[in-house]
């Protein structure tokens, strides 16, 4: 956790993920009005995707909204759950 992508020789696979946005405060079923739609998240995922590429980090992409399977290896195991007011 202390090396980047470009330290180690790492690549990427960025994929959208619009369940980062759920809101699950309230009954048993996610909300996910928070999340951006697709007109403004699919330029800010391929804004991100480029600007990783740009760095030289090899970049794969999903598909912007695509039901995609999606299969890793963690070195791990680390999760890290940033909560913020919002």
């Amino acid at each position: 956790m202390n090396r980047s992508l470009s330290d180690t020789g790492g690549a990427a696979l960025v994929v959208s993920q619009f369940t980062l946005a759920a809101d699950t405060s309230r009954g048993n079923r996610p909300g996910f009005s928070t999340a951006a739609p697709p007109s403004e998240g699919a330029p800010a995922y391929e804004a991100f995707a480029d600007a990783m590429a740009k760095l030289g980090i090899p970049t794969a992409r999903g598909k912007f909204g695509a039901d995609m399977k999606v299969s890793l290896v963690n070195d791990g195991p680390v999760t890290i759950w940033i909560d913020t007011a919002v």
